[in-house]
Parts: structure tokens; sequence; C-alpha cells
């Protein structure tokens, strides 16, 4: 008895080990696999799976577990069903649209490995609801990784730093411009590109916010330097990737929070003026469209020449041509033949929103399942918005739901993982006090 026992206690830490090295690793994703890959060609695909065969490990082990426990009922539940619904779905659409092996399984990492990384987190903190603590310090660890190396390739790093590791054209390039103006750097950090670096921004940003707010300070040894190192980080961050779509569901996200919080407690008066100041900006933006900075950094629009097509041109025609591909495949396009695992394959597709992105993946079928499961999350993190990680997570969902418009921003690895992860943390204890 004693044997089976420690064998058991063995393979629940090497279970959660698993899923602390992905959810921490996550963030070292893009350099790891650019630099390996680099230096080992004939398996970069290989190193690029990491997480997704750590998933699939950790996958086998929660099914043992949940076996050993005689916990299936966790597998039973209404939004577990769901995701595994969806997942069957896109299985069943292979034969039908089959473009190539290696698109095909590009397409179901791509698809799927954020829904696999919540449930699997979503069993361990039913598991073990004091695990909360231990993955909310791997979040803070590993978003103080990404800040300041941001902070420190606007300030005092080359702009092209990371070409000293593999990155280049026919990797991840180590920058962008705004609109092909040299004057506007988008630094990516140590993700993938400057949208996903804005987007990861919005988490963190939010994330303070909602602890400023909420959150017990006591929790944090030295809560004032590292909310400070957060929040400084993140606002540079965000401004340094010039996403607008980050920038502005940022705005929104942590209104959100603050209106929920102390909004309230607001006097008239000072909605009022609120409201007031807001006109003024938007007022005077407007009437300053034709500056250089609002023509770079808002508008994207280099005035000195940039790209033939620029990027507002790029996300109309795209969403032009996602709609139109909607409405003709009622049950998509096939997986993988969307984004990055298209390369793969014999046709190039980019469409850039979520939702149609969803769309060509896997039909009308499933961007219907996909938005209700969404949608039940965040029901369920504003069933517990008393809790300052739940009301974080809640506002800064809606907020990448509002760049998903503009971006499939599920695609991003690190992104997609650090979210659905941080709500299967918030969803999956039962300590949260629910309100109506």
């Amino acid at each position: 008895m004693a044997t089976k026992r420690s064998k058991l206690e063995l393979r629940d830490k090497i279970f959660v080990g698993l899923l602390l090295i992905i959810f921490g690793g996550i963030v070292l994703h893009a350099p790891l696999s650019v630099g390996l890959g680099t230096l080992f060609p004939d398996v970069v695909l290989l190193i690029k799976s990491w997480k997704e065969v750590l998933m699939i490990a950790a996958a086998l082990i929660a099914l043992a577990l949940l076996a050993r426990k005689k916990q299936w009922a966790v597998l039973r539940e209404p939004l577990m069903l769901l995701i595994i619904g969806y997942a069957l779905l896109h299985l069943a659409l292979i034969p039908l649209f089959y473009t190539s092996t290696t698109s095909t399984f590009a397409g179901l990492a791509i698809d799927l490995r954020y829904l696999l990384f919540f449930s699997l987190l979503y069993i361990a903190i039913r598991l073990y609801p004091g695990l909360r603590r231990t993955f909310i310090a791997t979040f803070i660890v590993g978003a103080l990784v990404v800040l300041v190396f941001a902070v420190l390739q606007v300030t005092v790093l080359p702009v092209d730093v990371l070409k000293y590791i593999g990155y280049g054209d026919t990797t991840i390039v180590p920058y962008l411009t705004v609109d092909q103006n040299s004057d506007y750097i988008r630094i990516n950090s140590t993700l993938r590109g400057p949208n996903p670096l804005g987007a990861y921004a919005l988490v963190v940003l939010s994330l303070v916010a909602a602890f400023l707010a909420r959150g017990n300070q006591g929790q944090l040894k030295r809560p004032i330097v590292v909310i400070a190192l957060l929040s400084l980080g993140g606002i540079v961050a965000l401004w340094a990737s010039y996403s607008r779509s980050a920038l502005v569901a940022t705005v929104v996200a942590v209104g959100l929070v603050l209106l929920l919080t102390v909004g309230r407690k607001l006097p008239r008066w000072a909605w009022v003026s609120v409201v007031v100041v807001s006109l003024a900006v938007g007022g005077g933006l407007f009437a300053a469209r034709d500056t250089a900075f609002v023509s770079n950094v808002l508008l994207h629009e280099n005035q000195q020449g940039g790209t033939e097509i620029n990027s507002n041109e790029g996300h109309i025609d795209s969403l032009a041509d996602g709609v139109n591909r909607m409405v003709q495949q009622p049950l998509g396009g096939g997986i993988g033949s969307t984004g990055s695992a298209s390369l793969y394959g014999d046709q190039r597709l980019i469409i850039e929103n979520q939702y149609l992105f969803v769309a060509h993946e896997a039909g009308w079928l499933g961007l219907g399942l996909f938005l209700y499961i969404f949608w039940l999350i965040l029901r369920r993190l504003w069933q517990r918005r008393q809790d300052w990680l739940a009301l974080g997570v809640l506002a800064s969902g809606i907020g990448l739901a509002l760049i998903g418009l503009l971006l499939p921003v599920w695609v991003d690895d690190t992104v997609a993982i650090i979210w659905w992860g941080l709500a299967a943390i918030v969803i999956g204890g039962r300590y949260e006090r629910k309100i109506n």
C-alpha cells in the first residue's frame, strides 16, 4: 500500500510539474524555438512542439489520476463536455477537407492547445486547490521576464539584438516598424511579435488594476516593487508594441475594472468629467489626424511613403475575404487551412479575425461551440468577480475578445495559454464567493 501511495504522489508531482513548465516556459517559447531551431534545423518542428508534447504527456497522467481518485465526474461537467465536443468536431472534419499531414497536425495544435491546457489546469486545480498561489507566482515571474526585457529593448539594447540567436526573415523578424517608418520601432520582447506583446501587456495591466482595486496587498512580500515593475513594464511594452487594438482593448479592460470596483462610489460630476475629457481627447486627436504622431502611431499611415498597401487596407481586405469564405463554407475550409498551419499546405491563407479564423477551420458549428465555451467561461468569471484574479481575467478576456475582431489573438501560443490557464485557475477553484 505504501508503494502505491508513493507512486501516486510522484505521479501527482509530475502532472503538476509539467503544467508549471508549460505555464512558466511559454513566455520564452519564441526565443527558445528560434535559437534551438537554428542549432538543430532537422528537428525544428519537434522543438516548436515541446509544449504540445508535454500537454499530451500531462493528459495521459491526468486520465490515470482521475481514474485512481475516482473523479471522472470532472469530465462530465458541461464546460468540459463542450470542449471535448469541439475537439471531436475537429477530428471529424479532417477526412472531409484533408490538406496535408503537417498542416493538419499544426492546425489541430493551434486550434486546440489552449483548450487542452485549460482542461488540464482545470483538473489540476480541482484536485489540488492549493496550487492557485503557485501558478500565480509562476505567472508573475514570467511577466517580469517579458516586461523587463521589453524595457531593455526600448532603452539600452540594440533594436536588432534578437538576430544573434537566429531571428530573421526565415524565422521571426527581430522587430517591425509602423508602416515601414523606421522612426517607430515595434518591439517583440520574448513573444512572437508586437501584436502578441501588446495583448500580453493587456493581460498584465488588467490583473495589476484588479489587484490594486480588490487584492490583498499582504499576499506579496514586496508588493510595491512587483506592482511597480509590472505596471511600468506593461505600459512600456504596450506602447512600444504600437498595437492599436491592444491599446484600445487595454483602455476598455482597465476601465471595466475601475467601473466594477470604484465606479459606483464616484459622484455624478466625476462621470460627467470623464465624458467631457474623453470627448475633448477624441476631438483633439481628430483635429491632429494629419500630424506625424497621430498619422503614424494611431492611424498607421506613413505620409513619407510606407508600404503600397497599408495595414488598415490589409485588415479590411482580410475581413471581407473571411466573411465571404464563411458564408460560402458552412463546414469550413479544413483543419490547418488557415494561418501559419497553411504554410505547410498548398495554399497560404491569412485571416485577421479570430472568429472568422475559427469559422474557416471548423465551420459554423465550430464557431458556435467556441463562442459558447468562451461565453460560459466569462460568465463563470463574472460570478466570481469579487475575487481580484477573476475580475482581472474577466476584464482582460473581454479586451482580448475585442482584439480578436482584428487579429486571431488565440493563435499566439503565449497569450492563449496564459489567459486560458489563468481562467482555469479561477473557475476550477471552489473557494471564491460567487455573486450574481
